[in-house]
């Protein structure tokens, strides 16, 4: 019988890359050798999405911008996207969702955020973030965007940090000529309005027509006077990005007078989860709700009390524990870190590694 011949170095090499790699894996466990690829190269392509801060510039007195390196998986964005950034702030891991201002393409996000009175992610984002900071990222989503082909004539109805995902769109606008565009946005002061100098240059090109209200001086804009403002309102496709008080009476003004359709809103939520030490765990697929203490992995915590929960840990499987957390907080057992998730965030966690703290709703 003749001996098969022995295999070429160059076939030999993933099997045993493949062996030397969950060698590594045995010995660093509960730590995987992404964990330390993570230290070194937290950008790399198949790491968890993350971005570097890579340069940062004040806007107004309490607004910036923060231009973002994003990871390898970044898959891109269109104008009028929002992304969620979770950033460690003191010890816990916040998740915000904020509208991208950069131009498509370039290598590199932004987004622009106003330090509003006691938020925690806004205020450290304005007065503490510096460039070299890492950051989580989420691919970015929303609907609030233009339509191919552009709309003849465009009414944009900002008001304060509501001019941001329309900053975005303006950035990327074609070149040359364009649609009819009105930009109609309100700040407390002139001093307050972000992206005061670009708009500027974009209204003095022709390439919109910009009207701002001062609200200190101006008052509200009140939209039964929108007549006087932008007399052809009624041709216009309308996006509307602001306060929720602006985006309740926009919605009821345009649908007041048989123009729903016409009107494009985007909202952002206000619900803040403030974490804390164990708590309640909601598996929302079963419609139970546990009580569970902090230092109690959620995996055990839910067969405990007789769920069925994935789970591959115990066979050398990792992440196949992995569920969605719809709201809540938790806290990773390995690091002590928090990871918070607002109503609607939908954040990934490997319920064998994290515990409750606070409550959590999971989709299990």
């Amino acid at each position: 019988m003749t001996a098969a011949p022995p295999r070429p170095a160059s076939a030999r090499r993933p099997q045993l890359i493949n062996g030397v790699w969950k060698l590594a894996a045995a010995i660093a466990t509960p730590v995987l050798p992404e964990d330390y690829l993570d230290f070194v190269a937290p950008l790399r392509a198949g790491a968890d999405l993350r971005g570097r801060i890579v340069a940062k510039r004040l806007e107004t007195a309490d607004s910036a911008t923060l231009t973002i390196k994003p990871g390898r998986s970044w898959r891109g964005h269109v104008p009028g996207q929002y992304i969620r950034i979770g950033i460690d702030v003191d010890g816990v891991r916040h998740w915000r969702a904020y509208s991208l201002t950069s131009v498509v393409g370039d290598g590199t996000i932004s987004i622009t955020t106003k330090a509003i009175p006691d938020g925690i992610v806004s205020n450290h984002l304005v007065r503490e973030a510096q460039p070299g900071t890492l950051v989580m990222l989420d691919q970015a989503i929303g609907e609030f965007v233009l339509p191919t082909p552009l709309p003849a004539k465009i009414l944009f109805l900002t008001a304060g940090s509501g001019i941001t995902p329309v900053m975005g769109m303006l950035r990327n606008l074609p070149t040359g000529v364009g649609p009819d565009i009105t930009l109609l946005h309100s700040a407390p002061t002139p001093a307050d309005v972000m992206f005061a100098g670009e708009l500027g240059a974009l209204a003095a090109g022709g390439r919109i027509r910009l009207v701002t209200r001062h609200t200190d001086t101006a008052g509200m804009l009140d939209l039964a006077t929108l007549d006087e403002q932008v007399p052809d309102w009624r041709e216009r496709q309308v996006w509307v990005c602001g306060p929720t008080g602006l985006l309740d009476a926009a919605e009821a003004h345009w649908a007041g007078h048989g123009l729903a359709d016409a009107l494009h809103v985007e909202r952002f939520r206000p619900t803040i989860i403030e974490p804390g030490e164990g708590g309640e765990i909601t598996f929302l697929g079963s419609e139970v709700t546990i009580d569970a203490d902090g230092a109690t992995p959620i995996l055990d915590a839910g067969e405990d009390a007789g769920l069925l929960l994935k789970s591959g840990c115990r066979m050398g499987i990792c992440f196949g524990c992995v569920v969605t957390m719809r709201q809540g907080a938790v806290r990773d057992l390995r690091t002590g870190e928090i990871t918070v998730a607002e109503p609607g965030d939908e954040l990934p966690i490997q319920t064998c590694i994290n515990a409750v703290a606070g409550s959590c709703d999971l989709e299990a």
